[in-house]
């Protein structure tokens, strides 16, 4: 018997944020899409599992609000650092909510899924992609597929296809992208705990993390109540540097939990699930990401923010782009308006995520991150706008007078290190 060939207009590799937001918005567009998982859903995924209020403006968009109004809902961020805390609610925006939620990605990564399957998005789990075959002018001629369950093996192929396989992305490499690695990665680490304070209306982060020697580290701590009994805990690191590259993160989550403040309740008695964690490379930093008729979006991009790691709402980001892109080639018939991609990312992240990766280069000196935590931890004012930066929420007009703000910033330190 011959092995199987489907035909799709468009394949999608990969069902996580980045690949079920294209899905949808593609299927909303009329188009025949199929998403090919490998895994079953619902499934764990690593992840801090906080939704900012550009996460919860792209899943509004997307029909979303009533699996949302199930989770828990929190209004800001409360920041700990040098024995001083600081509670401050997320800013009011013209484009974004003044909230956010904590939820699982086992939960959340199945309602988008499920929603756009009911757009009409045909979603195929437990089908893995094995390999990729080329044409001569490096467009993707067809996918090798193997039916995790039953072994059988098939081709797939496709107008255009949407690689969306997460952080790492085997098909992405295959496809010949490949990592700068002069520009950051993150190292983080998870794992859930049971507290009395479940259902805080804060996150918290803990911004002055510390190694074994008690030094500040280039990264952060986090807790984010999920309002059912549970904690999310991790830590992450935001580094291009080769001093941080042997650092332990287990064992920095561990002298975290152990210094967590005391209303939180954590100890190795609340641990729930054991830690999980990984590498994840941001700020764009990934080359190629588009072909002759295939984008990368999300993780696979690294689309991750270089400010504060956050990686879902510009999964969701790009897989719209995405998804525009590609319908309006499809309408046209002309696959050369995907080469838009690169100059459409260009265009929305460019500027912003240039400064993120020059200030993660920065915050790589203890000196100079411990300074800066403190100055903003004894200025309410200057942390609200802080925040505002590195969660990308500054106000439309005001967003290339606050990038120059930060760029003018980023010099002047650099010239007091000469």
């Amino acid at each position: 018997m011959g092995t199987a060939k489907i035909h799709s207009k468009v394949l999608i590799i990969g069902g996580g944020p980045a690949g079920s937001a294209s899905a949808y918005w593609l299927a909303m567009r009329g188009v025949d899409v199929t998403v090919l998982e490998k895994k079953t859903f619902p499934r764990d995924k690593t992840c801090g599992d906080g939704l900012t209020p550009r996460s919860v403006a792209q899943l509004e968009a997307m029909g979303l609000s009533d699996f949302l109004a199930t989770k828990h809902r929190y209004i800001g961020l409360r920041s700990v650092a040098f024995g001083r805390t600081m509670e401050l609610a997320w800013p009011r925006h013209h484009d974004f909510p003044n909230y956010g939620f904590v939820v699982t990605r086992h939960d959340l990564d199945e309602a988008v899924a499920e929603n756009s399957a009911d757009k009409g998005a045909n979603y195929l789990f437990g089908h893995e992609v094995t390999g990729v075959s080329l044409n001569s002018d490096s467009s993707i001629e067809h996918l090798e597929v193997k039916e995790n369950s039953s072994g059988d093996r098939m081709l797939f192929s496709a107008d255009y296809y949407v690689v969306a396989d997460g952080a790492n992305s085997r098909i992405g490499r295959a496809l010949g992208a490949a990592r700068n690695r002069d520009e950051p990665i993150g190292l983080a680490i998870r794992g859930y705990h049971s507290s009395p304070r479940h259902d805080d209306q804060y996150i918290e982060s803990k911004l002055d993390l510390r190694d074994e020697k008690n030094s500040v580290v280039p990264g952060y701590g986090w807790i984010f109540p999920l309002g059912d009994g549970r904690v999310n805990v991790g830590i992450g690191m935001l580094t291009n540097q080769d001093r941080w590259k042997n650092f332990n993160t287990t064992h920095a989550l561990e002298r975290y939990i152990e210094q967590a403040p005391s209303y939180w309740g954590l100890s190795e008695k609340t641990e729930l699930t054991t830690p999980t964690g990984g590498k994840l490379p941001m700020g764009f930093s990934i080359d190629p990401k588009s072909g002759p008729n295939f984008v990368l979006i999300g993780d696979s991009a690294a689309s991750i923010n270089p400010f504060n790691g956050e990686g879902i709402s510009y999964g969701y980001e790009t897989g719209r782009i995405a998804a525009d892109l590609i319908s309006d080639a499809i309408d046209a018939d002309d696959r050369a308006k995907l080469g838009l991609y690169v100059s459409v990312l260009d265009k929305r992240y460019a500027n912003y995520y240039r400064l993120g990766r020059r200030f993660v280069k920065l915050i790589a000196d203890p000196r100079i991150l411990s300074l800066s935590v403190w100055a903003g931890m004894h200025s309410e004012p200057l942390m609200k706008e802080v925040v505002k930066i590195m969660a990308n929420l500054m106000p439309t007009e005001k967003k290339g007078v606050a990038e120059r703000a930060i760029d003018q910033a980023i010099r002047l330190v650099d010239l007091a290190r000469a």
